[in-house]
């Protein structure tokens, strides 16, 4: 039990958060969550006390930290819509990039040293080839990844200039929700395949579209890695561990190290939710790389991280039985 060890999560009342906070509080860690609830619910906070506060109140921010003294903090809150970064810029570059500002500036004012960021597989934008490393060449497409690019800059100057250690964690897909059924995606404005097609299968969406079936794959549609959230969270605390115990700056891609592709996921939560749900297959969408794909090798050699969940039936299970818990939007 990690008892005298205090973590603030900022965003911890979203999807990803939420399950690692879930995570850290049955550690035995003492979590903080800090969220301004614009799509965190408060009721997904289950260890530990929640903050309703926005990054952008540096006076709270001061406040919290030498009220709660943490010795790690763990950086969630963001705008994540990447059609949304297109129309309304303005808005991820300050929430995302000025208000990480606002918190790296507190941190490194409180002497708080460990940081852990939620970034992107967006930095990658379309690789060259798939699986993509850690070391691919950065190429973010749209607003919201670029953001995601710039942060990782900002810690990595940091680090340099001050006493401050970080770890990027790269996510590929998140897909699933909690293993015992207590926490999941509660967004109505969710835009992830498996949680459309999962409201699909039950009858809250009218069908399901696919984005292209032109592709150079197997089938013709895209394809993704998909990790489980639970798997996720095991990343974010061995990597918070790792930093701990004097670890070095480090970024890792997060995903199992193979795709599946639209078509398979249809497909997928068909069998297992026992419903063949309409399907319209539509024009591409602009900026989908035909494969996005994790090189997972470095998390797993550096960090000892062995994935639980990696499987797209059980992922789309979880999914389905939250999914069935939530009301029609």
């Amino acid at each position: 039990m990690q008892t005298n060890v205090k973590v603030l999560v900022t965003g911890g009342a979203g999807y990803i958060g939420s399950h690692v906070v879930k995570a850290l509080g049955e550690r035995g860690y003492s979590v903080l969550t800090y969220d301004n609830l614009s799509y965190g619910h408060k009721e997904a906070v289950l260890y530990g006390e929640l903050v309703v506060a926005d990054l952008s109140d540096k006076e709270m921010l001061n406040k919290i930290f030498k009220d709660f003294k943490p010795d790690a903090v763990i950086h969630f809150a963001a705008s994540i819509v990447v059609p949304e970064s297109v129309r309304e810029p303005l808005k991820y570059y300050r929430n995302n990039f000025c208000n990480t500002l606002n918190l790296i500036e507190t941190c490194i004012e409180h002497g708080v040293r460990n940081f852990i960021f939620s970034s992107s597989a967006a930095v990658y934008g379309i690789p060259d080839k798939c699986p993509v490393s850690e070391d691919a060449p950065l190429n973010p497409i749209n607003p919201y990844g670029r953001t995601k690019a710039m942060v990782e800059s900002l810690i990595a100057d940091v680090s340099q200039a001050k006493d401050f250690r970080y770890i990027s964690l790269r996510y590929f897909n998140v897909a699933g929700d909690d293993s015992s059924g207590r926490l999941g995606q509660r967004r109505a404005d969710a835009t992830h395949l498996i949680t459309l097609a999962v409201k699909t299968a039950l009858g809250k969406r009218p069908y399901l579209e696919i984005y292209g079936t032109d592709y150079p794959t197997k089938d013709g549609t895209c394809i993704r890695d998909y990790i489980h959230v639970d798997d996720l969270a095991d990343a974010h605390i061995l990597a918070m561990e790792y930093l701990m115990n004097n670890g070095k700056n480090e970024i890792f891609n997060c995903g199992y190290g193979h795709g599946y592709s639209v078509r398979e996921v249809v497909e997928a939560t068909k069998r297992v939710s026992g419903v063949d749900f309409k399907v319209i297959e539509t024009a591409r969408r602009e900026g989908d790389p035909p494969e996005l794909v994790a090189d997972s090798r470095k998390i797993k050699t550096t960090l000892g991280w062995l994935p639980k969940y990696d499987d797209l039936e059980y992922i789309v299970k979880t999914a389905l039985e939250w999914e069935r818990k939530l009301p029609f939007f």
